[in-house]
């Protein structure tokens, strides 16, 4: 029994094997190239559209906010162009998961016009970015309805606050 236990060749090697997976030894193990294909193929599988348009949805107001200069530090990277595209983005994209998002609805269109009001004191009185340079549809210098028709939309008060179209 103890001839056994001092042979340096039976023990150890088990043990040397197994000490990688049961005691961390600080370099954590690099799952291979399969195991993470596998890994994403599972997270997709469990993935829904919704999730990934909610998680858009916030991506584009968090980037907003920062291009607004509402978040501490971000004052000096300002674009109310960027903004704007924030804004038509979260609007086009709301009513897909609004549904989806329960309560949380609520606090997503209360930051979307938040966002709004910033973009508007970047803007000015002219409450929108010019024509052609990313402003959202219908916001600036061609209207919503020339494309159909050439029509104009309805005018909306004159109260410099950008707000959504139908």
């Amino acid at each position: 029994m103890t001839d056994e236990a001092a042979t340096p060749d039976q023990p150890e090697e088990p043990a040397a094997a197994a000490a990688p997976a049961a005691a961390p030894t600080g370099d954590p193990v690099q799952p291979s190239e399969d195991e993470m294909r596998a890994a994403y193929e599972a997270e997709l599988k469990s993935l829904r559209v919704e999730d990934l348009v909610a998680q858009t949805v916030v991506s584009l107001l968090n980037l907003g906010a920062r291009k607004a200069g509402l978040l501490p530090g971000s004052e000096d990277e300002t674009d109310p162009v960027q903004v704007g595209i924030a804004i038509e983005g979260i609007r086009r994209l709301l009513p897909l998961i609004e549904p989806a998002l329960g309560e949380n609805a609520a606090s997503i269109k209360d930051a979307l016009a938040q966002l709004q009001v910033a973009f508007t004191k970047l803007t000015g009185d002219q409450g929108v970015a010019p024509a052609g340079q990313g402003a959202p549809e219908g916001a600036a210098g061609t209207p919503e309805g020339a494309a159909d028709g050439g029509q104009e939309p309805p005018a909306k008060p004159a109260s410099g606050l950008w707000t959504p179209g139908p």
